[in-house]
């Protein structure tokens, strides 16, 4: 499978956002669970955050990232990009 990372940026007050912390967790944690490697964190003072994951094509990682739940309630704005790694 390919590595996949969805860079994202906080479109939404931060109370807004702490509503779907939860199940965003809970959705990476499925992604875990169903094999995809996934990490997920944010920037320490740059607000925003990241999505590193495995999927086996660009349209499974954007069918697999429409089912974030901050993509899902619009907290975030993001890029999807395939990252290749060179060396392990």
């Amino acid at each position: 499978m390919a590595w996949f990372v969805k860079i994202e940026e906080g479109i939404v007050d931060k109370s807004t956002f702490d509503k779907y912390v939860s199940a965003h967790k809970a959705y990476v944690r499925d992604l875990i669970a169903k094999g995809h490697q996934a990490r997920s964190g944010y920037w320490g003072k740059l607000g925003g955050g990241m999505l590193l994951f495995q999927a086996a094509s660009m349209d499974e990682a954007q069918a697999l990232v429409a089912q974030d739940p901050l993509v899902q309630n619009g907290c975030v704005k993001y890029q999807l990009h395939e990252w290749r790694v060179v060396v392990e």
